[in-house]
């Protein structure tokens, strides 16, 4: 029998969804706790941990204090969004893109972005932050930080003139994402950079995409409630 080629956890997280997508699992069900994947894998307490700790920020099952962790019910695993451009999202309505570049700088990572973009601690990132409008009006804060193995002239892009999902799906074709969207109040920053009230209810998508065997992009994406809304489809 061959190697497995994934990562430790990422088998864990591999077995966890194809039980889900068969059906054998359904929402609301029970997920075996970590001491059962442990004795099922042979892994280590920390490695079945670390799969369970993103299948929940993945939006795939919801761990519950005292009680275990359960998959998530459908709205929260089935609902399916293309990665869009928003120029092109925005042009497809008939209507004007245009973008404010706050920031385009080189930072080390800490430990949770280097966890979230599969890097080392301290490893140079690059990070960028712009504000999209629509007709003159902001409809979407970006902050973005990008792996530079996967886009490595990333800082030289005229950002002003091409978006950086744009730029990233030429330079670095996407084979996978995730995402996760929450109702959330701005921060100060986003408050002031979108003009709205720090105290306006926006839409909050968290995306990662990855492109080959590389995490390629984390983004942050900060819509106000009253100016955007989400739409996609439903596969059962």
């Amino acid at each position: 029998m061959s190697q497995n080629p994934l990562p430790a956890y990422e088998q864990v997280k591999a077995f966890v969804k194809a039980q889900i997508n068969q059906g054998v699992w359904r929402p609301g069900d029970a997920v075996p706790s970590e001491a059962a994947l442990q004795q099922q894998f042979g892994l280590s307490r920390m490695t079945v941990n670390r799969a369970v700790k993103e299948l929940a920020v993945e939006g795939v099952v919801t761990r519950v204090q005292g009680s275990g962790t359960v998959v998530a019910q459908l709205h929260r695993i089935s609902s399916t969004l293309a990665v869009r451009d928003i120029h092109e999202e925005i042009l497809e309505r008939g209507h004007t893109h245009s973008t404010t570049v706050l920031l385009v700088e080189t930072v080390r990572a800490d430990a949770v972005l280097a966890q979230s973009l599969k890097v080392r601690a301290g490893s140079r990132v690059f990070h960028s932050m712009q504000v999209h409008y629509e007709n003159g009006v902001a409809i979407q804060f970006e902050d973005r930080y990008v792996n530079p193995a996967s886009a490595p002239h990333y800082l030289d892009a005229d950002l002003t003139q091409t978006t950086p999902t744009h730029y990233l799906l030429e330079h670095a074709p996407l084979t996978e994402a995730s995402y996760s969207i929450e109702a959330a109040l701005p921060s100060a920053q986003e408050a002031k950079a979108l003009d709205i009230s720090t105290t306006a209810p926006c839409l909050v998508m968290k995306r990662r995409t990855i492109s080959g065997k590389r995490v390629a992009s984390i983004a942050r994406l900060v819509y106000p409630g009253v100016r955007y809304s989400f739409s996609g489809n439903f596969q059962l």
